[in-house]
């Protein structure tokens, strides 16, 4: 039975660190959401009908593949609360991985627009996503989609059984990790180290 971990939040809100962090205290798989975006935006480039296919089918497989072999994997996303089909899209892993036995978790992250600025163009964040190199870019699609979009939910709004909401501003990835294990319960897998061949 695999279980599944949405680690969710607006862009440079932290997801990829705490996801990281909540992957090495669990021995989770980790599929952040530029995992999908980046293979997909360099081989069809960003935002044609190819690349928008290609992402889904990515994501789609890894999720296939997680619950076939057992696989607890975390997966951060970026959720535009007021529209629908983000609710259902979500609704449908949640279907997906606890009517196979697993569980879903459901980790919310939250900051000011200021920390998110500054986090944004943090090098670590640049060198593990190529497309936010560009940083007048990827400042201004933060600006438009914090303008155009809710990317977090209301107070006391609650999607899911198992829905946690964080306010990460002075918080570190190791702390924020520490409060979603507490407040879901989770319990590290026994897992030994990846073991490297030649020719694998």
């Amino acid at each position: 039975m695999a279980n599944l971990i949405v680690v969710c939040g607006p862009q440079a809100v932290g997801k990829m660190v705490v996801a990281e962090s909540l992957r090495d205290k669990l021995k989770y798989n980790l599929m952040i959401n530029h995992d999908s975006i980046e293979i997909s935006d360099k081989i069809f480039g960003f935002a044609t009908p190819a690349q928008k296919e290609f992402n889904a089918f990515f994501r789609e497989k890894v999720f296939e593949l997680a619950i076939k072999y057992d696989v607890d994997l975390i997966f951060t996303y970026v959720t535009a609360f007021e529209l629908q089909e983000e609710r259902d899209y979500l609704t449908s892993l949640h279907d997906l991985f606890t009517k196979s036995g697993g569980d879903f978790y459901f980790a919310e992250l939250s900051a000011d627009l200021e920390t998110r600025l500054a986090r944004n163009e943090t090098p670590y964040r640049m060198e593990k996503k190529a497309s936010k190199k560009n940083v007048e870019w990827s400042r201004t699609n933060l600006l438009d989609d914090n303008k155009n979009h809710r990317l977090n939910s209301y107070e006391g709004e609650v999607w899911f059984t198992n829905h946690l909401k964080v306010d990460n501003t002075n918080l570190s990835p190791e702390q924020v990790a520490d409060k979603i294990i507490e407040a879901f319960g989770l319990t590290p897998n026994e897992k030994e180290e990846k073991e490297y061949r030649f020719g694998g």
